[in-house]
């Protein structure tokens, strides 16, 4: 039984998709947009808006707590100096999820990721 299981396991150990997660994140601050499965984009969606939410506060305190996650100074500047300031007055949903189809090689459902406004 899956009672109070939350998130999807991705077919990996806990660190490896925690690793997943925060280089996803990485690239999508990065380059704004990235391409990957839709099960992953899904489990990426609520990770990045709590890092766009820290960003929007713009402190020293809410820097350090996104630094835990995002490890590239380049990216977690760009969050703080240009993705945060762009949707401070958002209430949430700075993210979008597009739905691509299915992959030719194994089948799997592909996305796209994106903010919303940058």
């Amino acid at each position: 039984m899956r009672h109070r299981k939350k998130g999807r396991a991705l077919g990996r150990t806990q660190s490896h998709r925690r690793a997943l997660l925060r280089n996803l994140a990485t690239s999508l601050i990065v380059h704004g947009r990235i391409k990957t499965t839709e099960a992953k984009a899904k489990e990426l969606r609520p990770f990045v808006e709590k890092l766009v939410t820290l960003a929007r506060r713009a402190d020293q305190h809410s820097m350090r707590l996104a630094g835990r996650q995002v490890s590239d100074d380049q990216a977690l500047r760009k969050l703080f100096e240009e993705i945060g300031p762009a949707n401070a007055d958002r209430p949430g949903g700075y993210t979008r999820v597009v739905r691509l189809g299915a992959r030719r090689g194994d089948g799997a459902e592909l996305a796209i990721i994106e903010f919303v406004e940058t």
